[in-house]
């Protein structure tokens, strides 16, 4: 029999930038990241070191005092940490985020499974959790002092309530977004509803709903410095507070600074542990 002749094999063509919805090389991707890095630092030092002549003087682009040059704010950031204690005052509100996290996570996580499995339990408690997105978490300042006082429980309970109503529609999202083929085919291989949930809707949502931490912990560290403003004595919203008390705004560039880059490590951070828990999830990505 005469051999079968094969298809020639096309190599696998290059995405491009352009491309709708898909994903870049690593070097552009790089690239672009470093530029627009690059482009933002230059802005800030050209409106910081550029003078113009004002009244007769010489005076930066940009006052000082409304955009702070970039080695005033590294000046502070390093008398901050040396004469401020600011890696303890980052310390305190990593603990109070760590502890609102976890509570958080004891109430989002059954109650959001219940909420994602059972329709009549979603109906009874969305009315509920739903209109609390829409609400200016510092409309609940007043009611946390009355009923915590305005000690560490408030801002832990503040913490708490501007990252609980987040989660919760993501573990909702992430139990409803299994596919319907794996419930079937569990019943029909004789699972009970516990053993479904227990076996199918939780693993196959936790990777969904480990994304879901990302969105809470950039929430808690945007949410820290209104949580420390009453009563504030220590952690990084005290000292942006000692920075407008002593009209420093160089101090609050570098708290800023550091809320940012803190923030930035922590998402990484998640980022790993997902793929460490989940790699399945990344080589089909």
């Amino acid at each position: 029999m005469p051999s079968e002749v094969k298809p020639p094999v096309r190599a696998r063509a290059t995405p491009s930038v352009w491309a709708l919805r898909s994903n870049i090389p690593a070097g552009p991707a790089r690239l672009a990241s470093v530029v627009s890095l690059g482009v933002l630092m230059l802005a800030w030092c050209a409106v910081s070191y550029i003078e113009v002549e004002r009244g007769g003087q010489k005076v930066p682009l940009v006052p000082h005092f409304f955009l702070p040059a970039p080695d005033q704010v590294i000046k502070s950031l390093f008398y901050l940490i040396f004469e401020k204690d600011l890696l303890q005052a980052v310390l305190v509100s990593a603990i109070r985020i760590a502890k609102a996290f976890g509570l958080s996570l004891a109430v989002a996580l059954p109650l959001g499974i219940a909420m994602g499995s059972f329709e009549i339990v979603n109906r009874i408690f969305d009315p509920i959790i739903a209109p609390m997105r829409y609400l200016p978490i510092t409309a609940f300042i007043p009611l946390l002092i009355l009923w915590f006082g305005i000690d560490e429980a408030q801002k832990v309970a503040f913490l708490f309530l501007g990252t609980v109503v987040f989660l919760l529609p993501a573990v909702v999202d992430a139990i409803r977004a299994v596919p319907e083929e794996l419930i079937q085919t569990a019943f029909t291989l004789g699972a009970s509803k516990a053993q479904v949930i227990r076996t199918v809707l939780i693993p196959a949502a936790l990777p969904q709903i480990f994304d879901g931490f990302r969105v809470m912990n950039a929430i808690a560290w945007t949410y820290i410095i209104l949580a420390e403003i009453v009563n504030a004595q220590s952690g990084i919203g005290y000292i942006l507070q000692l920075a407008g008390q002593h009209n420093k705004p160089e101090w609050s560039f570098a708290g800023i600074l550091v809320v940012g880059i803190i923030g930035i490590i922590t998402d990484v951070l998640i980022r790993l542990v997902n793929r460490l828990l989940f790699p399945w999830r990344e080589a089909d990505v």
